[in-house]
């Protein structure tokens, strides 16, 4: 009598879910009668965690959004500099987005953000700073533009931040990139060649 409710209710979970069902009796006893029941849900869902399992948690987002075939740096700071006219001054990528500094013609800062797999500009802001005085005597007799330094450095690796250091005898342009298996280097990039060399902080 046990057998057939089993088998009845089998049958009822197949229809109800739109699946197969697989059904384990064992019989003895009429009171001792037990039964499992699979879905094909339950499998799915066990290959869907497997699945997760292999491919772990993607922390390199940024980077592969500058990777070929998305926003380079030095396009980036062409996009701000065509939103705002100026000196750019950094570029990073940033919190999925690039984010370049510019120091306009008045002396004033601004940031300008942009999408990495559009070059589209979804916002720019004024920054309270004032050290434009620092930055263009640093950058007095320069012939290499941060969007230069992010090409020449572009032959190293990905390139996922340019920035000026005007601090020292050894001004020029810092340019951080990451390789394809991740690892990360920061390079001095000159500010009249463009030739690029080993940053000597670098671990």
């Amino acid at each position: 009598m046990k057998r057939n409710i089993v088998i009845a209710v089998v049958t009822a979970a197949a229809l109800v879910g739109g699946g197969t069902a697989t059904a384990l009796a064992v019989a003895g006893d009429d009171d001792d009668s037990t039964s499992v029941t699979r879905t094909d849900d339950d499998r799915d869902d066990r290959g869907e965690d497997r699945s997760d399992d292999r491919d772990g948690d993607d922390d390199d987002g940024a980077v592969r959004a500058a990777a070929p075939g998305g926003v380079t740096a030095a396009e980036a700071i062409t996009a701000a500099l065509k939103h705002t006219p100026g000196t750019a001054v950094s570029a990073e990528l940033d919190d999925g987005s690039w984010e370049v500094d510019v120091l306009a013609e008045s002396d004033t800062w601004h940031t300008v953000r942009i999408a990495p797999d559009s070059g589209k500009v979804l916002g720019a802001q004024k920054d309270d700073e004032d050290d434009a005085a620092e930055v263009r005597a640093a950058l007095k007799g320069a012939s290499v533009t941060a969007e230069d330094a992010a090409k020449a450095a572009a032959a190293k690796g990905t390139v996922v931040s340019v920035d000026l250091d005007d601090d020292g005898g050894d001004k020029g342009w810092e340019a951080g990139t990451r390789a394809s298996g991740g690892d990360a280097r920061d390079w001095n990039v000159d500010l009249k060649t463009a030739s690029v060399t080993p940053d000597r902080d670098d671990d």
